[in-house]
This record gives structure tokens, sequence and C-alpha cells, in this order.
């Protein structure tokens, strides 16, 4: 599943793309990935004629604004758009195209077919749902030390359960989640309210520089993921610990270990992140 640093690629890259686009008209093939509203001719009569004015970004979810409206896009698991000639060859398990009047087109492909579109008013997004009750974001220069303690310093749960719930800090993903805990030395599997302030600071700083390199690699390309132009991120590798198991620590030469925490296959380095 594309996490922040995937998002952020993308958004960077449509933001390159299609501002300044105006919409003709939309052609949708699988409406259900079509969320709001909930009728395909209303979604498709609603954007026609309105222009991109820009990308940006809230979790994992894309915001492609418009003059007067704006589209939230979850990628989920393998969501991808693409900008063509409208002349070009329609790949198979394109669900979404937004046709633009000066004959490019942006199209969103899905083979697992688990992504979802909201069209809303312009503001309407930030107070309904999905966006309504996502946590901090890493990136965000709200995102302080104080604010991160706040968030998850009093959860009793397992602190790796912690950061993957978008509540609390949003955009994270497992990935991520492995790669900062491992640059922290904190196990996963630590209780978040056990945390000394002194490991929330170094876990608050792990976050953000794990989320930066990634984001300035473009991303991980682990299975399919490629951004607006059809470009692999690069960040897989540079990867630490995630997908390392059997496999000499980097820092220490134990061997990886894997394990379950939160539902997700979960990466450490039993020497370097010892359970306290």
């Amino acid at each position: 599943m594309p996490e922040l640093p995937e998002v952020e690629t993308v958004r960077r890259t449509l933001n390159q793309l299609i501002v300044g686009k105006t919409i003709d008209r939309v052609t949708v093939s699988l409406p259900r990935i079509i969320q709001r509203p909930d009728d395909i001719d209303a979604f498709a009569l609603e954007l026609a004629g309105h222009t991109v004015i820009g990308v940006e970004r809230r979790g994992k979810f894309l915001r492609i604004l418009l003059d007067g409206l704006v589209l939230v896009s979850h990628l989920r698991m393998e969501g991808r758009y693409g900008v063509y000639q409208q002349h070009e060859e329609v790949e198979k398990h394109t669900h979404v195209i937004f046709h633009f009047t000066d004959g490019t087109e942006l199209r969103y492909k899905d083979v697992r077919q688990f992504g979802t579109m909201h069209l809303f008013n312009a503001g309407e997004e930030l107070v309904s749902k999905p966006l309504l009750k996502l946590g901090l974001e890493p990136l965000d220069p709200a995102f302080t030390v104080a604010a991160f303690r706040d968030a998850v310093g009093k959860r009793t749960t397992k602190i790796k359960a912690v950061l993957l719930n978008q509540a609390y800090v949003v955009g994270i993903g497992n990935i991520y989640v492995d790669e900062a805990l491992f640059r922290a030395g904190i196990h996963p599997e630590t209780i978040a309210n056990t945390l000394s302030e002194a490991q929330l600071t170094v876990l608050h700083e792990a976050i953000v520089s794990t989320l930066q390199d990634a984001v300035n690699a473009g991303g991980s390309s682990i299975k399919s993921y490629v951004n607006g132009q059809g470009e692999m991120g690069m960040f897989q590798h540079q990867l630490k610990i995630y997908g390392r198991k059997a496999e000499p620590c980097h820092t220490c030469g134990t061997l990886i270990e894997k394990s379950v925490v939160g539902g997700r296959g979960t990466h450490y380095c039993p020497k370097c992140q010892p359970i306290l």
C-alpha cells in the first residue's frame, strides 16, 4: 500500500502535470470507486468545466483542488494515477478517466479495485469523512515533540500499533514504522506509555528523518508503486530493517527477526532494539 512518502511523491508529480488543466468530461467504468456522490453521473456532471488549481495531501489521501471543488482520493493497495494523451491506448484496470480540454487525460488505474474518491465543495472535505478524524501530519511544522507526546505518550498499547493508528499520527505505514523504530533503537512491542521523554524525542526525530529521506528518494517501490510519470521510488535500497528477516543488522551484525505486531509483519534487531 502506498504510504506517506509515496503519496507525497504522487502529489508532487501531479502538481507538475495537471495544474491549470480544465476537465471536459469524466468517464467512470467502476462505480464503487466513487464514494461521494453515490451517483457516477452526478460525479461526472459536477466535475465538468472545473480547473485543477493544485494537489495537496492529508495523510495517505490526495486532495485534488479545483475551482470550488475538492476531490479526495485514496490509492489503497495498488491505485495509481498517470497522465496520457487521449489517443494512447487505455490500459486494463483503468477505472476513472478525467478528460481535459487540452487533449490529455488523467487516468486512475487500480488492479485491486480498493481505491476511493470523494467529491466535496471546497472546505467541506476537512470536516467530513474520510478526513475528519485523522491525526498529526508528521512532516508538518505542527508535528512537534510536545504534540507527538500528547498524541501517543499515554497509550497503553504497543508503540508500533499506536504509530500505525491514523487517528494519532497519519501516513507512516508499516515500512516506515519499522524503519523509524530501528533508527530510534526502540523495540516495536514496547508499550507506548513506558517510553521516556528522551525516547519519545528520539522517536519523533526518527519518524521525521525517515519520512523525509523516503520522500527525497521518491518513496519505496516494494511491489507495484510508481509515481504519476511511471517512475519507481528508490528508498527500498536504503531500508535498514524492513523485509530483511534473518539477514545481519547493518549496525551490529545480529540477525534481524520478524514477528507480528498489530496484525502486521514487523522487523527488528533484538540487539539494537532491546525490549525493556
